[in-house]
């Protein structure tokens, strides 16, 4: 097996296990803190919502930092250093005595992270040009299916094991990430004796910066679309049953059946954007995902949601690894690592931004029109891919052929 696959697959592993890691507390979170002896549901409610929230944001801020290591240390380092420091750090959670020990530790998981960003670093730049898509592609479903996933496994393992067994497992999950990767992932890094550059200077020196900006955005919007119906779903659902039972089941299944469809369609999605192009797939998905979120609007039945989710799931696989494999084209060797943990950083901020932007609008607008702006959110999204990325690289390659001829 070469070694760019197999590396692949156990960051695939590793990239699943800390996005569950990032998202299995969502479901739990209340209940814990509950269990660490607050009682006032008004109390509850806003320590919840600090403690989910500090981990992505503390995230958004050192990816990039993480993104920087990685190309002056190397990506492996990177990839110890975060499943390690989860697993220990989620381990933890389970022992603690207060809800202000948990929002520390929330803290420290969102400071330690960075193994997606690293992934994709080294997958991105041992990957040969061929098969960059399909590589990129299917390690996108690791990241988007475990932190889809990830609450509905939290809810499971509570359910039936208990909630601090949430947090041992998960930790364990961790570590048996850290020890494969120490295991079987082979870098060839040769560190430069160049001076490392600081962000200003990364970008200054980026070419391409208008085309690179519009990814960032791109990844920013669609983390933000599929995290918007997080705190509304549940609500949603109990109006979909009319009173049926397994609410949160049906909940969780509607939540993760995108990230099902992702594992279907992102490698095909991936090889797709290596043939036709990166940037036509960009544009289509973001048109199909537009146009899939307006009909969850008008459903009649849970199953009815569902459905639409996961049609939603099979447009947004294309997503994430055109993304990627455009910003490994526009971007120089030496800055991947960099460029990469910003990228990330725009994923966290959407998925923060996502989940406080659904419940905010649901409030003051009410739950249809979650799904109606965030719909024109992917529109403008594809008008702005449209002028700036699809139309400048399609004139590029045709006066390419004409040069070549």
């Amino acid at each position: 097996m070469p070694i760019w696959k197999r590396n692949l697959i156990v960051c695939w592993f590793g990239t699943f296990v800390t996005s569950i890691g990032m998202s299995q507390i969502a479901p739990v979170l209340p209940l814990y803190i509950k269990h660490l002896g607050v009682d006032n549901s008004a109390l509850v409610a806003q320590l919840a919502g600090v403690t989910f929230g500090i981990t992505f944001i503390m995230s958004a801020i050192f990816s990039p930092i993480w993104g920087q290591a990685a190309d002056r240390f190397g990506r492996k380092p990177m990839l110890l250093r975060a499943s390690l420091g989860m697993a220990i750090i989620i381990g933890c959670m389970g022992f603690t005595h207060n809800v202000y020990e948990l929002i520390a530790l929330r803290t420290l998981q969102g400071v330690v992270t960075g193994f997606a960003t690293a992934c994709t670093a080294l997958v991105a730049t041992q990957t040969d040009e061929a098969h960059a898509g399909w590589a990129l592609g299917t390690l996108s479903t690791g990241a988007i299916t475990g932190s889809l996933l990830g609450p509905l496994v939290g809810g499971i393992i509570a359910e039936h094991f208990g909630l601090q067994n949430v947090f041992f497992m998960t930790g364990g999950l961790l570590f048996i990430a850290f020890i494969s990767t120490a295991l079987f992932v082979k870098e060839n890094f040769v560190r430069s004796d160049k001076k490392v550059m600081n962000t200003k200077e990364v970008w200054r020196a980026l070419p391409n910066k208008s085309f690179i900006l519009t990814m960032f955005v791109t990844f920013f919007t669609l983390t933000l679309a599929l995290y918007s119906v997080e705190p509304i779903i549940t609500v949603y659902m109990q109006q979909l049953s009319m009173g049926a039972s397994h609410i949160a089941l049906l909940s969780g299944l509607a939540f993760s059946a995108s990230g099902l469809a992702s594992i279907m369609a992102a490698p095909q999605l991936g090889k797709l954007s290596d043939k036709i192009g990166a940037q036509r797939v960009i544009f289509v998905a973001l048109l199909v995902a537009g146009v899939v979120f307006i009909p969850q609007a008008f459903v009649n039945h849970p199953w009815e949601l569902i459905a639409l989710r996961f049609i939603l799931g099979l447009a947004v696989a294309g997503l994430n690894p055109s993304v990627n494999i455009l910003i490994k084209k526009m971007t120089p060797p030496e800055f991947t690592g960099r460029v990469f943990g910003i990228t990330n950083s725009a994923g966290y901020l959407g998925i923060f931004t996502g989940s406080v932007f659904g419940g905010q609008i649901a409030a003051w607008l009410g739950i249809q029109y979650v799904f109606f702006i965030t719909s024109a959110l992917l529109f403008v999204n594809a008008v702005w891919v449209y002028f700036k990325v699809y139309k400048k690289l399609n004139i590029q390659n045709q006066l390419l052929k004409e040069q070549i001829k």
